[in-house]
């Protein structure tokens, strides 16, 4: 009796070991990178309940699991989802509905374009977006005369690249009340031979902007779910979206709550006395899938429209050095408000001037090292003795390679040839705290992370410009570059506990690409594409 138990035990015992464990999605024949604190690859993974279940090689995760969907990789590179720090996704979704002014090489282009555009949208503002003319042979700002001659009873708004100046038209003038020139804080209206030219920069933009009527819902809905389908297309699973209005807010927590927006949104709300009751009274928003928790200021403008607040005029320019966009005394008192109700400050410098008098701003009131991941957003021109003033109140650099390799045709015309090597110093940034945050800025760059990774480890351009790379010295190296595009992006949105890694009990998202960015050519990691996207181990993208 006791052996036949023995061999009934034994028996069950086998078929135990034989049975396998559900799973969800399994992956396999992959060369993982997991981007956990060892930067170690794997083979294959497990998924369940949105989750990674396990991870190891595919032998083993073969044996012990089996799926609904099973994902033979075929030796392709797997990533965790592609997290962008510094984006605007409401913004993007806007431009999408928008004339395409972006590679334009002209005013004249710009005119055509817009033209074409308002044939098939003839109804209300005439919006466009993306124009530099630093792209244009003749690099001086446009005035709108003609634009005025082409649409006389159409206010018509033309946003910059970098969304720190526009051009508009007589029409958009007049429903903002301008008459003529007004003196402004942190703003200016360009004039000409004693005529407005049409071209706004930084504060004076939202004058003619606050007359824009707002989208519907219906076209909010369209604006956010056109956004998502281009961003899950380019290997993005969370955005940070720098700069909203509560009620933006609200609709997105609305659409993610009716499943009709599955991206996971990381949201600064603007610094506005409105967001700040509203986020005051309510608290920190957080679900797997919205995270709201930081306000986003503007120290100042942009170096392109030459609002970027400099210590030292501008080379090309003797007469200006950009300007603050409020008061010092609104940026002291709004640190000492996020602080006292423990939120995250997220602060806009771009110039020199403006990085120094936000770090000592953020220095005086953080009182040294902390855990609260203040951040200055683009961190562009910094002053060689103020770098340290990052690491003195552990403050978050938070950067976007791709402003490199946009600005590097003419930043030196603009800073000199000694200031500039003190700009876009990722190497040097990421060394205060040991960890850095990568973006895009989008729509002000492309929304692809591939473009990120290579402005940050090769710093040339698509045709290999300049040879060598621009400021080599602070290139980041692959794997510093793929950690800020994931485990060092969640951490700046205090997610890293949560994703930016392949890692049991982490989420599973990750995307699939063609070729092994880290291992490739600078050539090939511009061919690179993004053949599947999951979220929560749901396929939200596959290449056709």
């Amino acid at each position: 009796m006791k052996s036949f138990l023995y061999l009934l035990s034994l028996a069950f015992l086998l078929s135990s070991c034989g049975k396998k464990e559900e799973a969800d999605v399994l992956v396999y024949n992959a060369n993982v990178y997991t981007v956990n604190s060892k930067f170690e690859t794997a083979e294959a993974f497990a998924v369940k309940g949105g989750k990674i279940l396990a991870i190891g090689t595919s032998k083993d995760i073969q044996a012990r699991y089996k799926a609904k969907e099973e994902i033979n990789a075929d030796g392709k590179a797997v990533y965790p989802g592609f997290i962008d720090a510094h984006a605007h996704f409401f913004g993007y979704g806007q431009s999408l509905q928008s004339a395409d002014l972006r590679d334009t090489k002209s005013w004249e282009e710009v005119l055509e374009r817009l033209v074409s555009f308002a044939k098939t949208h003839p109804d209300g503002w005439l919006i466009g977006g993306g124009w530099d003319q630093n792209d244009w042979q003749d690099k001086a700002f446009p005035n709108n005369e003609k634009l005025t001659s082409l649409f006389p009873t159409r206010p018509v708004f033309l946003n910059r690249v970098d969304g720190h100046a526009a051009v508009v038209n007589q029409k958009a003038l007049d429903a903002a009340g301008i008459k003529g020139e007004q003196k402004l804080v942190g703003g200016d209206m360009l004039i000409e031979n004693g005529k407005l030219t049409g071209v706004l920069i930084d504060n004076a933009v939202g004058l003619v902007e606050a007359k824009i009527p707002p989208p519907d819902a219906k076209l909010a809905e369209k604006i956010l779910t056109d956004a998502q389908a281009n961003c899950f297309a380019a290997g993005l699973t969370t955005i940070d979206d720098c700069g909203l209005g509560y009620e933006v807010v609200e609709f997105i927590e609305k659409l993610q709550n009716e499943q009709k927006l599955k991206m996971r949104l990381y949201v600064m709300l603007s610094d506005a006395e409105d967001n700040y009751n509203y986020l005051f009274k309510r608290g920190p928003i957080k679900t797997d899938r919205l995270n709201v928790r930081s306000f986003k200021v503007y120290a100042d403008g942009a170096l392109g429209s030459r609002g970027a607040c400099l210590l030292h005029p501008y080379s090309d320019m003797p007469t200006k050095t950009g300007f603050l966009l409020s008061a010092k005394k609104h940026y002291e008192e709004v640190a000492q408000k996020i602080a006292a109700n423990n939120f995250q400050m997220c602060t806009h410098a771009i110039g020199d001037s403006a990085n120094r008098v936000m770090l000592n701003i953020y220095n005086k009131v953080l009182k040294g090292k902390n855990d609260k991941r203040w951040r200055i957003e683009h961190a562009q021109v910094v002053n060689n003795s103020d770098f340290n003033l990052f690491g003195k109140a552990s403050i978050v650099p938070s950067v976007q390679p791709t402003h490199a390799t946009s600005d590097m045709y003419w930043a030196a015309e603009r800073l000199g040839p000694q200031r500039v090597k003190d700009a876009y110093a990722y190497k040097q940034l990421l060394k205060q705290n040991g960890w850095i945050p990568l973006g895009t800025d989008f729509p002000v760059e492309k929304i692809s992370p591939l473009l990120t990774f290579y402005a940050a480890t090769v710093r040339e351009d698509a045709k290999g410009y300049p040879k060598g790379g621009f400021q080599m010295e602070n290139a980041l190296t692959p794997e510093e570059a793929l950690r800020g595009m994931t485990i060092w992006a969640a951490k700046a949105n205090f997610e890293e506990n949560e994703k930016g890694s392949l890692e049991v009990g982490k989420l599973a998202d990750f995307v699939i690409l063609d070729n092994d960015i880290l291992k490739s050519s600078p050539k090939n990691i511009l061919k690179t594409k993004v053949l599947k996207t999951f979220l929560n181990g749901e396929k939200v993208y596959e290449a056709k």
